[in-house]
């Protein structure tokens, strides 16, 4: 069985678990159950409407409550690659996020997520919340709050525009000849959009350039949309560009995070050694 979904409500004057009932309505076995829930395929509905993720097999569910089932045997078997810790500030954290990872998961699982692997790092456990979003196939810089208070004051940063992101991608052909430097202000989504870059070399083996961006605005696929507008796609783009894709993966990098911190009020500078 490669996909499957049950959606069911529970009924008035029936006791019972979460895995009992999807083992009843399917015929997959507990342990496949248990493990489908530990990565986070299975929702709990309760009568005010919110969703949350149930992982606990023998939690007994009540009358009128929905559940949700979402079984994917090939994203199950994922294993996920790890990220790795820049900075621990406590009520925040900085992370390298490897291409591959989500950011944070689907309704399928969250076992791929950096939210979920960064959830399980800390002993004691902390809270983690996602002030930003990285592309799955993208690495880079990502900050996690692990406070309410803290993602509200970091996520209120991002929304005024106050942090400074710089990128680091290799693009398809010889921009640094044709058009070494720039402002990329092509509409995205019917909204404004903004990717200031310059060219750092050409790489001729490759036909590649290795180009330094920063973006004012944070659109869907930004920088990879961008650049295929103006013809130098990001070279490994599975989804935008011709002449582009490559078996190494998508060539872009959150390579440094600027800003001053909501929390301390000092300036703050976070960067990775480039990756390519």
């Amino acid at each position: 069985m490669k996909r499957l979904t049950i959606v069911k409500t529970v009924e008035a004057g029936v006791s019972v678990t979460a895995v009992d009932l999807i083992a009843d309505a399917s015929c997959l076995s507990r342990t496949r159950i248990k493990d489908a829930m530990q990565k986070g395929a299975f929702w709990r509905t309760s009568g005010n409407g919110k969703s949350m993720r149930l992982r606990k097999a023998k939690t007994l569910l009540h009358p009128g409550e929905r559940i949700s089932f979402y079984y994917d045997e090939s994203l199950l078997a994922v294993i996920p690659p790890e990220a790795k810790l820049i900075e621990d500030r406590g009520q925040y954290s900085v992370w390298d996020k490897p291409a591959g990872m989500l950011s944070q998961g689907t309704r399928y699982g969250d076992h791929c997520s950096l939210l979920r692997q960064v959830g399980q790092y800390f002993d004691p456990p902390r809270e983690v919340f996602l002030i930003h979003r990285l592309d799955r196939e993208a690495s880079g810089l990502m900050i996690l709050a692990h406070s309410k208070n803290t993602a509200s004051r970091f996520s209120k940063l991002w929304h005024e525009g106050k942090v400074e992101k710089i990128y680091h991608i290799l693009v398809c052909g010889n921009l640094l000849r044709d058009r070494p430097q720039g402002i990329i202000d092509t509409p995205l989504d019917g909204k404004t959009a903004y990717t200031y870059y310059h060219a750092v070399s050409y790489i001729p083996e490759k036909n590649a350039t290795s180009v330094e961006a920063v973006i004012k605005t944070g659109r869907l696929h930004q920088i990879r949309r961008h650049f295929d507008s103006i013809g130098f796609p990001v070279m490994g783009d599975p989804r935008y560009g011709k002449g582009n894709k490559n078996t190494d993966g998508l060539k872009l990098q959150a390579q440094e995070l600027r800003f001053e911190c909501p929390l301390s009020g000092r300036f703050e500078s976070f960067s990775l050694e480039r990756t390519f």
